[in-house]
Parts: C-alpha cells; sequence; structure tokens
C-alpha cells in the first residue's frame, strides 16, 4: 500500500455541511426503508455512464493512443487531465496509476469516499462501504475476485488510499485486438471499475 503520509483527522472530507447532511439523510431513509437503495445506485449509474466515467475513459484511451500524453499523464497527471478540461473541485491533484503484467493497482479511500470526481463522476455505494474500504487493504486479492478479476500469482498488487489531497486513476491494460481502434473505439471499452481497478477494460468482443 502506497502511503503519501496523509492525515484523516481533522477535515478529511471534501463535504460541505449541506452535502454532509445529505448523505446522513440518505443513510437513515434508507435504514428505514423510506427510500430504494437500487432506485440510488441508478442514479448514480447515471452520472457513472454519461457524465463522469467518459471523462476518464477519454483520459485512458489518450494516453493508449498517444504516446506523448502518456508521458505526460506519467510525469504530471494533474496537468495533462486538466489541459482536456476535466477538472474541479474534486479532482485538483489526481495521480494516473499504469497497470501492467507486473503490477495491478486498486484504489480505496480508507476512512471516507475520496474519488476524482472530475473523471469518475460519482463514486458508487459499494466504494463508500465499510466491508470494501477495510478489505480492500487487507485481502485486495479476495475482493478483487468477487469483482471477478483473478490476477497472475506474479502480478503484484498495489492498494491506494486516495484522500481529500490526492485521488488516483488507475490506468488498465490495452485490450489486445484493439490495433486500429480510434480513441472513440477504445473509450468505449474502458469501465468506470476498471479506472478504479475493480476491474479490467473490456475485450473487444465482451464490447460489441
Amino acid at each position: 500500500m502506497t502511503s503519501h503520509g496523509h492525515d484523516h483527522d481533522g477535515d478529511h472530507s471534501h463535504l460541505t455541511e449541506t452535502e454532509a447532511r445529505v448523505r446522513a439523510l440518505e443513510s437513515l431513509l434508507s435504514a428505514k426503508g423510506y427510500i430504494d437503495s437500487a432506485a440510488v445506485d441508478r442514479i448514480i449509474q447515471t452520472y457513472e455512464t454519461k457524465i463522469g466515467p467518459r471523462n476518464g475513459a477519454h483520459v485512458v484511451a489518450k494516453s493508449w493512443v498517444e504516446p506523448e500524453f502518456e508521458a505526460w499523464l506519467r510525469r504530471d497527471s494533474s496537468a495533462a487531465i486538466h489541459s482536456l478540461g476535466y477538472h474541479s473541485r474534486q479532482g485538483e491533484h489526481i495521480e494516473a496509476v499504469f497497470n501492467s503484467d507486473e503490477v495491478h493497482h486498486l484504489v480505496v479511500c480508507t476512512l471516507c469516499s475520496c474519488y476524482p470526481w472530475s473523471v469518475l463522476g460519482l463514486p458508487p455505494t459499494w466504494y463508500k462501504s465499510p466491508p470494501f474500504r477495510s478489505r480492500a487493504v487487507i485481502d485486495p486479492r479476495g475482493v478483487l475476485a468477487e469483482f471477478g478479476v483473478t490476477l497472475d500469482s506474479e502480478t503484484r498488487v498495489e492498494v491506494h488510499d486516495s484522500t481529500a489531497e490526492i485521488r488516483y486513476l488507475v490506468i488498465p491494460q490495452r485490450p489486445a485486438g484493439t490495433e486500429g481502434y480510434s480513441m472513440e473505439q477504445l473509450a468505449d471499452l474502458v469501465t468506470r471499475n476498471a479506472m478504479i481497478g475493480t476491474g479490467l477494460a473490456r475485450a473487444p468482443q465482451v464490447a460489441s
């Protein structure tokens, strides 16, 4: 697990007082059965598929086809991402981490739900759940297996703890058989989970 010496005490959350109250109310209503968690998830999915993740997928696809952009992303992720217009209060400082045959990256926020909204939209419900936040650190391979990701035993798993100061974007490996694909076609292969590390980029035959 990487260490960036951050302090979760104090104002770790990016939430305003109003946002915190809304979340507390949502949790209470859900616990009492007054709102449908599935409906909430569908709303979140709208953000995930039509607002946020498309930005992240663009970043990933661009890094796959433009070596200069990939180098910039590795050197100064925030500047490279901001150059595309993807910046907001939750995306000031983003570090891109690149999957390879040797290492697979997994992102978690162990104490709350810090997340790069400007590139991934709203965080999924499971990202904020205590079981994911604790088990991703203790048993990352077990968590990945539950998401359907089984890695080679020699592939190292690195877990990154997202904070209010720095958030992470996983750059998945480009799927085989995508030579000649346009940037738009490649972006369609990039899922939200792949950019958190709980998934892989989709193979072309799966995406078609």
